[in-house]
C-alpha cells in the first residue's frame, strides 16, 4: 500500500514495503517505518548519501529487527530519510532535504533517525525503527513530540545496518503513545523480564543546567509529576564539571570508529559529503592516535562513574535535548553549538551502554521539548513502564 508521504520521510527508492509474515502477532494491524541504514531484500540502502546507494549492492536479506517485526504482525511501510551515513543530529540532509516536523511546523524534526521520527509524529505509520549512536533517537523523539529509546547497548541486533560507531551504535524506536510504544519493546526486546519498579529518582542538576531556561521550567511540572512516583529523590552532579570533556570523548571515539568503519569506501569511492559531514570525515581522517587511545582510557572511567550513579533500583532524570528544534535554515554555526550542547547531554548514558529513554512531556512555544530518564545496563523494561505511567 503506497503511503502519501506529506512530510518527506520516505526515500524515494525505498517505497517497497512488506506485508507482515504472520496475521495474528502482537503487532497485528500496525504499520512501521525502517531507517534507510538498514537492509530489507530486494530493496536498495542509500545510508542517506547517493554515492553509497550507488556503490553498494541491493541486499539480498533483510536485517533482524525488520524481519522480528514482521513476524509480529506488523506491515513495513518503507524506508525513510536518514543523515548521511547517520552523522549528524539535525535532519537537514544535503541531498534528500529535510523531512517536516508536524509536531513543530517550520522547525527541523532533528537526526539522524529524521524521516523515522517525522513519520511517525505525521501518524503515516504506527511506530518506526531508528538507531542512536550520539542521540539520533532521542533528540528527534524531543524534537517532534515522539516517546524514544535508545535501549542497553546490544540489546536490541543492529545486524544488517550501516555502522557509524559500532561502540555506541544502539537499534530504537519512536511512538505517539506509551501503550503502544512499550508493546514494540516486548517485542524487540527478545529476553524482557517484568522488572520491579525503581524506588529513586535521582536528578541530574548540572545536566538540566545546560538546557534552555524556557526548557528547564516547561520540564519541572513534569519533573514532579515524576517524583511522586518513587519513595526517593536525590539531586545528582553527573559530570563533576566535566561535561566539555566527556563530548570530547565521545566526538574523538565516533570519529575513529566513523574511519575505521568507512575510511576504505571513502579513500576508494571519494563520495560527496554534505556540509558538517564532509569536515567531520576530513578530521577523522587526521586523528592522532595517541588522543583516541587517552579518550578510550577515560570513557572507562566514565562508565564507571555512572555505573556507580544509576544503580538497580534508581533512574537518572535530565532533559532529551537542550531546547525546542531550531527553525530549518538555521546559520551552521548555531547548529554546531546545539549538536555540541545536545551531546553533553545524551553522551553520559552513551559511554556506559545504558538505556535512556525521551517522553513527550512538556511544550515550550507549542513546541515539544523532551524529559529523559537512564536505567541500568539491561533494565529498558523499567523505562517502559515509567513510560506508560507517566504518559
Amino acid at each position: 500500500m503506497e503511503i502519501d508521504d506529506t512530510v518527506g520521510a520516505f526515500v524515494a527508492h525505498g517505497r517497497e514495503g512488506r506485508a507482515p509474515t504472520t496475521a495474528e502477532g502482537p503487532l497485528a494491524g500496525l504499520s512501521f517505518a525502517l531507517k534507510d541504514l538498514f537492509d530489507v531484500k530486494g530493496v536498495p540502502t542509500a545510508a542517506g548519501n547517493p554515492d553509497w546507494l550507488r556503490t553498494h549492492p541491493v541486499p539480498a536479506s533483510t536485517a533482524p529487527v525488520a524481519r522480528r517485526l514482521l513476524d509480529a504482525g506488523a506491515r513495513l511501510a518503507g524506508k525513510t530519510l536518514t543523515d548521511e551515513i547517520a552523522w549528524s543530529l539535525t535532519g537537514e540532509n544535503f541531498h534528500y532535504g529535510t523531512p517536516a516536523n508536524a509536531a513543530a511546523p517550520g522547525r527541523i524534526p532533528g537526526g539522524s533517525s529524521s524521516g523515522s521520527a517525522a513519520a511517525t509524529a505525521a501518524g503515516l505509520v504506527d511506530f518506526a525503527i531508528g538507531t542512536d549512536t550520539g542521540g539520533s533517537v532521542r533528540l528527534p523523539a524531543s524534537f517532534c513530540g515522539l516517546y524514544g529509546l535508545r535501549p542497553s547497548h546490544g540489546r536490541i541486533s543492529i545486524a544488517g545496518a550501516v555502522a557509524l560507531a559500532p561502540s555506541y551504535d544502539t537499534v530504537g524506536w519512536f511512538a505517539r503513545d506509551a501503550a503502544l510504544f512499550e508493546k514494540v519493546g516486548r517485542v524487540l526486546l527478545t529476553d524482557w523480564r517484568d522488572l520491579e519498579p525503581p524506588t529513586r529518582l535521582l536528578v541530574a542538576d548540572d545536566m538540566f543546567d545546560r538546557a534552555d531556561r524556557d526548557a528547564q521550567r516547561a520540564l519541572a511540572s513534569a519533573l514532579q509529576d515524576a517524583a511522586a512516583l518513587f519513595g526517593e529523590v536525590a539531586h545528582v552532579t553527573v559530570a563533576g564539571g566535566r561535561a566539555a570533556s566527556w563530548r570530547n570523548v565521545f566526538r574523538l571515539l565516533q570519529a575513529a570508529e566513523a574511519w575505521q568503519t568507512h575510511g576504505d569506501w571513502i579513500t576508494r569511492e571519494s563520495p560527496a559529503f554534505g556540509p558538517g559531514v564532509k569536515q567531520r570525515f576530513e578530521a577523522a581522517a587526521r586523528l592522532d592516535p595517541a588522543e583516541v587511545a587517552a579518550a578510550r582510557a577515560e570513557r572507562e572511567e566514565i562508565r564507571a562513574r555512572m555505573e556507580a550513579l544509576v544503580t538497580p533500583g534508581s533512574v537518572l532524570a535530565l532533559p532529551s535535548a537542550p531546547g525546542i528544534a531550531p527553525p530549518v535554515g538555521s546559520p551552521e554555526i548555531e547548529l554546531d553549538a546545539l549538536r555540541a550542547r545536545a551531546i553533553e547531554l545524551t553522551c553520559p548514558a552513551g559511554h556506559a551502554g545504558l538505556p535512556q529513554v525521551s517522553l513527550p512531556l512538556a511544550t515550550v512555544e507549542s513546541c515539544p521539548v523532551g524529559l529523559s530518564f537512564v536505567a541500568p545496563r539491561g533494565a529498558d523494561e523499567q523505562l517502559l513502564a515509567l513510560a506508560l505511567r507517566l504518559g
